[in-house]
C-alpha cells in the first residue's frame, strides 16, 4: 500500500453545493466535519453551462482546501431551486437561476466533469432544512418548519424526524397567500409570501417606489459594493444607515413571513420554526424578532413554537446537500 502524502487523508469526502440565484456555496465534509469550502457568484449570462462550470469550480476549490482530490469524492449533493427530478438528477423551472427555466441535467453534467462521481440532487430549501435538522439548530426537534427567505422564499418540513415532501411539492411556504389580490408574485399569482419577502420581489418594489419619487440609498449602496442586485447584504447595510425604504420593505417581509408562519403553526402544531436564507442569515435575530412579533397575535394554541435562526448560517444548504449525498 502506498503511503498517503503528508497532510492528505485517504478517508473519502462528500461535497455539498447550495445553488442559488446570487451565489453558489460548496463545502467538503470528512467524517461529518466541514474541512473545505468555497463560494462564487452565480453567473448571470443565462447560459446554464456557465452555472455548471461555476459549480464544478467551487467543488474543486473546496477539495483543494480540504487537501483532497477528485478520486477522494464519495459523492456530491446539490441543493437547487426549481422542480427537481431526483431520480434523473435534473431540475427545471428554477426561474431564479439564470438559464435554468428549462430542464437542466444537473447531476449528469456536474458528474461528467468530476470523474463521474455520484451526484444526488434535491430541492435547495429541503436540503437546507435537512442540514439544520441533522447538524444545526434543528437537532433538538422532531417536528419543525424551515423558512428560507432569500432570492425567493422556500420552506421545508421535518415531520416525526423525516423530511416530508408530500407528492413532491410539499413545503412551498413562499406561495402561501397572505393577502388575496395583493402584490404580484413570481409564480404569476397575487399576495404570496414571496411577493413581500423574496429579495427579487423586494427589489422590484423598491424600484417602483423610487419611480414614484421616494428616496433611498439602497441602489447607491448596491453600486458602491459592485453588486448588480439588491442583495441581502445591501439591505443589511441600508438598515444600519437607517434607510426608511429599507425599513419599510423589511417590515413588510416580516409581516408576510409572520402571517404565513402563524397559519402553518395553526395547522401543524410544530415544535420549532427555523428562519434561514440570505435575508434570514444576514439580518439575524432582530429580523427573527420582527417576524415573531407579527406571528404571535395570530396563533391559536397557547404554546408557541420556538422560532430561531440557523446555526450553520449560509452553509446550511451546502451541508444539507452533503448530508443528502451521505456525508
Amino acid at each position: 500500500m502506498t503511503a498517503a502524502e503528508p497532510g492528505h487523508s485517504t478517508v473519502p469526502v462528500i461535497a455539498g453545493v447550495d445553488l442559488g440565484g446570487t451565489k453558489i456555496q460548496a463545502v467538503v465534509l470528512r467524517n461529518e466535519e466541514v474541512v473545505g469550502s468555497a463560494r462564487v457568484l452565480t453567473p448571470q449570462t443565462g447560459d446554464p453551462g456557465d452555472v455548471i462550470d461555476a459549480i464544478v469550480e467551487t467543488i474543486r476549490t473546496s477539495l483543494e482546501a480540504a487537501r483532497a482530490t477528485e478520486p477522494d469524492l464519495g459523492g456530491i449533493g446539490i441543493g437547487t431551486p426549481g422542480e427537481v427530478d431526483a431520480k434523473a438528477g435534473a431540475v427545471l423551472l428554477a426561474a431564479n437561476v439564470p438559464g435554468f427555466s428549462e430542464r437542466v441535467e444537473l447531476g449528469r453534467l456536474v458528474s461528467s466533469q468530476l470523474g463521474n462521481a455520484n451526484v444526488t440532487v434535491g430541492n435547495d430549501v429541503n436540503v437546507g432544512v435537512l442540514g439544520e435538522y441533522e447538524r444545526g439548530a434543528g437537532r433538538p426537534y422532531e417536528n419543525l418548519l424551515g423558512v428560507w427567505s432569500g432570492t425567493g422564499v422556500g420552506g421545508g418540513l421535518i415531520i416525526e424526524g423525516q423530511l416530508y415532501d408530500g407528492r413532491g411539492a410539499a413545503g412551498e411556504f413562499g406561495h402561501l397567500v397572505v393577502k388575496p389580490g395583493g402584490l404580484h408574485c413570481s409564480c404569476g399569482r397575487r399576495g404570496c409570501v414571496e411577493a413581500y419577502a423574496g429579495r427579487v420581489s423586494m427589489e422590484r418594489r423598491a424600484r417602483q417606489l423610487v419611480k414614484r419619487g421616494q428616496k433611498t440609498d439602497l441602489f447607491h449602496i448596491m453600486e458602491k459594493h459592485e453588486r448588480t442586485r439588491l442583495s441581502s447584504g445591501v439591505f443589511a447595510r441600508a438598515l444600519e444607515q437607517g434607510d426608511k425604504m429599507a425599513k419599510k420593505l423589511i417590515a413588510e417581509a416580516a409581516w408576510a413571513l409572520g402571517i404565513g408562519m402563524a397559519s402553518a403553526q395553526n395547522l401543524l402544531d410544530l415544535e420549532a420554526i427555523i428562519v434561514g436564507g440570505g435575508l434570514g442569515d444576514r439580518l439575524g435575530q432582530p429580523f427573527v424578532d420582527q417576524i415573531v412579533e407579527q406571528m404571535t397575535p395570530h396563533l391559536f394554541a397557547q404554546e408557541p413554537p420556538v422560532v430561531l435562526g440557523t446555526e450553520l448560517r449560509d452553509l446550511s444548504g451546502a451541508v444539507g446537500a452533503a448530508v443528502l449525498a451521505g456525508g
